[in-house]
This record gives C-alpha cells, structure tokens and sequence, in this order.
C-alpha cells in the first residue's frame, strides 16, 4: 500500500486524546474510531458503538428557542408544549442542528478524517513520544470494526518512527485480530467475564473467540496487557477475578504483569442521557479500595 494511498483512507473517529497516560507506555496520543461489536451494559462511552455518528443532546440547555427546526432536511425537531423534541427515526445526524444551537446543547460524535489528518493530530506530540516511551494508541469503540483505516494509521505512523498500541476486544476472526496486531507493539486486551453465558449476557457476545485469539497472541509473544473493567455484580467477584487470574498465568504471563484491574468509575452515564437510550444505565459506584486491594493480592498471588 502507497504511502499515498494509506493517507487519503478515510475513518469514522470520534475524539482524539492528547497526553493520555492510561492507554500504553508512556504519554500517548489516544485515537478513539467508531464501532464495537459489544454492547456492553456498562459501556462508558456509548457514542462510540454505532459506526455511524451519535448525535447528543443536553436537554437542560435547550430553550426551545427553535432555530434547529428550519435548518432540519429531515424535519426531525419540533415544539411540543414548550418542549423541543428530537424525532430520532427521523434525525439524519447531519449536524445542521449542531451549528444551528445557540446554547451548544448539542453535538456530533463522529466524523469522516483521513488517516493524514489523524496523523497530523498524533504528529504535535512527537518529541513527547521519544522521551517517554511512548506514542499512538488506537482505541474504540474497537479498532478492529475498521480494520482497513487502523492498520494504515498504525503503518503510517510506523512510517514516521512512532511507537504504536491497540485497545482491542479480539471478538473478531483471528485473520482480522493478527492483520491489525502485526502491526502493534503493545496491545491492550479486554477481558470482560470469564464465564461464556455471563459474558454474552453482559455484552451481547460469546467470549470463545476471546480467549482463543488472547492464546493466539501470547503464544506469539506479543507484548501485551489485559485489562479487566470491574463491574459491580457482573464480574468484580473473587471466582471471576481468580479464574481471569489463572487464565492469564496459563499463557505463560504473571497476572501481576500482565494483567490490569480498571475500578469502576462513572464518567459515562451522563451520556446515555444525552444520547436517549431507552435502557437506563445502572447508577453503579466504584468499588472500596480496601476490595480492590484485595483483588490485586489475589492476582499476584496466583
């Protein structure tokens, strides 16, 4: 593939992190692309599900002022008793109502970018990247929902001497998991529930190809790192995190390595909201740190 060609492929992204610590080695410029096969019922972040953009709305700030009405093409908004309403069988999620607001009550999350401009973003920071260590993550979503555009932001910035991560669920074919992780030097794993029925319960899924992929990887040598977000009640207890414990020493690795316990936080349910999900997204609070100690021990105990 051309470097030519690889610049003007174009993804569907959603937010571009800067100075990102959590994703990887060192300081990271974290690429968040559109589309995930899980529908995780705690997902943080929502928007990012669909390959299509998400428009959100913050009712607290509309007036009902009106003005998204006559910029619609598709006739989406209207004025019931004083109250704006978004007909979302109707909304295009062209943006026309975005610009249109005056009280920036909403926005579009998602948009066309070639992997050139993405680059050009991850470029800013590249003295950064070499004095810690670290570079560009891809993340989602799941990257591997856009398998063409992850491997040429990865190529790309190989290109340009970057050091380059994954975030990935490694719920897709291995043709597609190895396609994008030869190109990686660090992957960020997810393991979400160890037990097949509760994991397909919890994010609409089977884990087989999971862990079948995660054995492919570690019998590669790839330099890798699960991490497991603790939910409340799904899968924060002892047996799970002993049995994603022992999982993780089975391919050879130390689970006080290798393997990441992510405390439960919050950030996202505002989200779901804006969004208008009909399900209601469970109000959870992050667990005693007493407890996550105690999940930690066990880990390195095994």
């Amino acid at each position: 593939m051309k470097l030519e060609k690889k610049g003007n492929l174009v993804g569907q992204v959603f937010n571009i992190q800067r100075f990102s610590t959590h994703d990887g080695p060192g300081i990271r410029t974290t690429v968040f692309l559109k589309g995930c096969p899980l529908t995780c019922f705690w997902c943080q972040n929502p928007e990012s599900q669909s390959r299509q953009p998400a428009l959100m709305f913050r009712k607290n700030a509309c007036v009902a002022c009106g003005r998204c009405i006559p910029v619609c093409p598709s006739g989406a908004n209207r004025i019931v008793d004083g109250v704006l309403v978004l007909d979302r069988d109707l909304c295009g999620k062209c943006g026309a109502c975005v610009s249109a607001c005056p009280k920036q009550g909403r926005s579009l999350e998602g948009r066309d970018m070639t992997v050139e401009k993405v680059i050009a973003e991850v470029r800013k920071d590249y003295l950064m990247y070499s004095n810690s260590g670290g570079g560009m993550t891809v993340s989602g979503g799941d990257c591997e929902m856009q398998p063409e555009f992850t491997v040429a932001l990865l190529e790309t910035a190989h290109d340009e001497g970057i050091r380059t991560a994954v975030e990935i669920t490694g719920a897709f074919p291995w043709e597609t998991v190895k396609r994008i992780t030869d190109h990686a030097d660090f992957i960020l794993y997810d393991i979400k529930q160890m037990d097949n029925e509760k994991h397909k319960e919890g994010t609409g899924v089977p884990n087989v190809l999971v862990l079948e992929n995660a054995k492919k990887l570690a019998g590669a040598n790839k330099k890798i790192l699960f991490r497991l977000p603790l939910i409340p009640g799904f899968n924060d207890h002892i047996e799970n995190i002993g049995a994603t414990a022992r999982f993780v020493r089975s391919l050879g690795l130390s689970p006080a390595k290798h393997l990441e316990l992510l405390p439960y936080n919050n950030l996202g349910e505002e989200k779901y909201a804006r969004l208008e999900f009909e399900r209601e997204h469970p109000n959870y609070k992050r667990q005693p740190e007493d407890y996550i100690k105690e999940l930690k021990a066990l880990c390195a105990s095994i």
